[in-house]
């Protein structure tokens, strides 16, 4: 043994030069086989799945019938795996090869547990700065939509999944992939559900993650893509008491598990996502609220200033009308009445404005008047001008509901076809709940104007104008 002392300092000293730590296994494999002049020295990994190697050898193959000698690598108290040596030249080993062995199998030790800690650091390190770079994206004006994807896409890059998923609770109860992020097309992945009752779908609800083996064979995943992956995480989005959904890490099918050092990163990083989703909703909403402030006080004005102000002038043409002398002439007059009617018009006009611009936003229900609103505006993108609307009557209140539909149906149709007609530079739609049948019965009117070219059909030209009406 002090004959060897030396090469094997020397074989000690060598372990910590390289970083890398398959090259300093190798290393260490190399100076075993050296140092006990071994024709087989080969390093077992017993885990090979965690760190990427399985198995290092430094020479030859053991020879049928060779005596072995080998000695475990041990991280702490986990055997990491086995240092072994076969078939020196004289058949066998003594006390003293023994003692290199577990002298470079104890370097080997440390070397692994430093690059475990090493990669452990990393690790959080990485998934520390993806959840800050998701916080910061979600906090600096990312649709709802493109929220989830970003939480989904740098997850699945976090985590080295296949597939980075987001579901939601439905109205029934269970739960439906509505983003996907995946290195291909996700294809048919988003719209698969979790349907009520299933045992995972209780662990979600709950808030507790869930952790799989293998998908394609748990009973207890029910969704159509299941068999396309292996290991996964299912990880609660959970802030302030409030389920947002699910984010699912699925790996491919015979994939490597995940550890538990993956598993509670991946934890903290969902809860870390669903808070910042919570704050960027938040943040969301106080902005319209905002704009729905500066819009109420946009339309105060507009009735405070210039509907009273329009008002006034009508009133004033009208009174100047009735003043008028006998003796001005009918054209005086018809100028006048023309104006007033024009000013009447234009007042019923602001009005409208004024009541959209009160309108809820464009998701959250609405009544009848703001529906009709909301069509003439959409056809206002196609347009290239906002059609003129007027509503008469009561019309939130008098149309029924299904009444309400086929109206809508039908202004939506002519206002398609007024898109498709040419040289149409103004259309208006009234829409009046006081009008009458020929029968007598109450009902409700729609009329669409517009001053296109008509078709061919439409010999009399002067425009096109489409009625509607319904009983009330």
């Amino acid at each position: 043994m002090p004959d060897r002392l030396p090469p094997l300092l020397e074989a000690v000293l060598g372990v910590g030069v390289a970083l890398d730590l398959r090259t300093t296994l190798r290393h260490i494999v190399d100076s075993a086989a050296e140092l006990t002049g071994a024709r087989y020295a080969a390093l077992t990994l017993t885990d090979p799945g965690r760190d990427g190697l399985t198995e290092i050898r430094a020479r030859g193959t053991v020879p049928p019938g060779a005596a072995v000698l080998s000695v475990p690598i041990r991280v702490r108290d986990e055997e990491f795996g086995r240092l072994r040596l076969a078939a020196r030249d004289d058949d066998g080993f003594g006390a003293a090869d023994e003692q290199v062995l577990r002298v470079l199998a104890a370097q080997a030790g440390i070397a692994v547990g430093n690059a475990r800690l090493y990669e452990t650091a990393r690790q959080r390190e990485r998934w520390i700065e993806g959840a800050a770079a998701v916080t910061n994206a979600l906090l600096t004006g990312e649709r709802a939509a493109d929220a989830l994807m970003t939480v989904a896409e740098r997850a699945r890059i976090l985590a080295a999944a296949s597939a980075g998923v987001i579901l939601q609770p439905t109205a029934e109860g269970g739960m439906e992939i509505v983003t996907a992020s995946t290195h291909d097309d996700p294809g048919d992945i988003v719209g698969a559900t979790i349907q009520p009752g299933s045992p995972v779908l209780v662990q979600l609800l709950g808030g507790e993650p869930v952790f799989i083996d293998d998908s394609a064979t748990d009973l207890r995943m029910t969704t159509h893509v299941r068999h396309r992956f292996g290991p996964s995480m299912m990880l609660p989005l959970q802030a302030e008491g409030r389920l947002i959904g699910t984010l699912a890490l699925p790996r491919r099918r015979g994939g490597r598990p995940y550890t538990a050092l993956e598993r509670l990163l991946a934890t903290q990083f969902a809860s870390q996502a669903a808070l910042a989703l919570v704050l960027a909703d938040a943040r969301h909403g106080r902005e319209r609220l905002a704009v729905f402030e500066d819009r109420d006080r946009i339309a105060r004005d507009l009735h405070d200033l210039v509907v009273q102000r329009l008002f006034a002038t009508g009133m004033m043409l009208e009174s100047t009308e009735r003043r008028a002398p006998a003796e001005e002439s009918d054209e005086v007059r018809a100028a006048l009445g023309r104006a007033v009617d024009e000013l009447q018009s234009t007042i019923q006009e602001v009005r409208t404005a004024i009541f959209a611009l009160q309108q809820p936003p464009a998701d959250a229900p609405g009544s009848f008047r703001s529906r009709v609103l909301r069509e003439t505006a959409d056809a206002a993108a196609r347009l290239g001008f906002a059609p003129s609307v007027a509503f008469t009557g009561a019309v939130d209140h008098r149309v029924p509901d299904q009444a309400a539909g086929h109206l809508l149906t039908a202004l939506r149709h002519a206002l398609t076809a007024a898109v498709e007609r040419p040289a149409v530079s103004r259309v208006e739609v009234t829409v009046d709940a006081t009008a009458t049948l020929p029968d007598g019965r109450d009902a409700v009117r729609l009329t669409v104007h517009d001053d296109g070219t008509p078709h061919a059909a439409d010999a009399a030209g002067g425009g096109t104008t489409v009625v509607w009406q319904a009983p009330l």
